[in-house]
């Protein structure tokens, strides 16, 4: 079975410098941080294979990288996984684009959606988002700590938590039954410290 670290790193960086990607991931790496998703939602094909190709060559082979939605990016930059949404190439297309190898994460955001992922070859399974997020442009209803309870019903699979998650509300989280909290801008300003931060509460 998949075994997710209990916290889940995503670089969510647009058309920000590649230094600052890079020196952010690597900062999460000397915290501890084994699995990053690098997500970018405003560059270009190219512009997010030469910034996944960067974190690739640059990290320890060791870390897993996961590639947002972009099955062909994960392949072309040699990356360990994809995670798709809801509104992305269904999870057997991008199977049988990676392979059965590579790790397959799904965005699910109410019972329906996860009991139907959890019927695909997915690996893993998000649920989200749990609180209010400024990290998405429109986002979901907020299913709060009640929907990753009844998420964890649900599934035997592997349950990532998303949304709004903060070192005040992880632990949380986790006694509610994900295995791992994604976090994105509670780790930006100081990201080795603030990651240190979170697997101490993790623990």
């Amino acid at each position: 079975m998949t075994h997710l670290p209990r916290l889940y790193s995503i670089l969510d960086f647009g058309p920000a410098n590649p230094n600052v990607l890079l020196n952010t991931a690597q900062e999460l790496v000397f915290a501890g941080c084994t699995l990053l998703q690098y997500r970018n939602k405003s560059n270009s094909a190219r512009q997010m294979l030469d910034q996944a190709r960067e974190l690739r060559n640059h990290l320890p082979s060791t870390i897993k990288l996961i590639m947002n939605d972009r099955a062909d990016l994960c392949l072309a930059a040699s990356f360990d996984g994809v995670h798709v949404g809801q509104d992305d190439l269904s999870p057997e297309s991008v199977r049988k684009i990676i392979g059965s190898d590579r790790w397959l994460g799904v965005s699910t955001h109410n019972p329906e959606q996860l009991a139907e992922a959890d019927q695909t070859s997915a690996d893993y399974l998000a649920i989200g988002p749990v609180f209010a997020t400024s990290s998405k442009e429109k986002p979901d209803p907020v299913v709060g700590l009640e929907g990753v309870r009844r998420a964890r019903q649900l599934t035997r699979k592997p349950l990532v938590a998303i949304g709004g998650i903060s070192r005040a509300n992880a632990a949380a989280v986790i006694e509610a039954g994900a295995d791992s909290v994604a976090v994105i801008s509670d780790l930006l300003k100081d990201p080795r410290k603030s990651a240190e931060e979170f697997f101490r509460i993790l623990r």
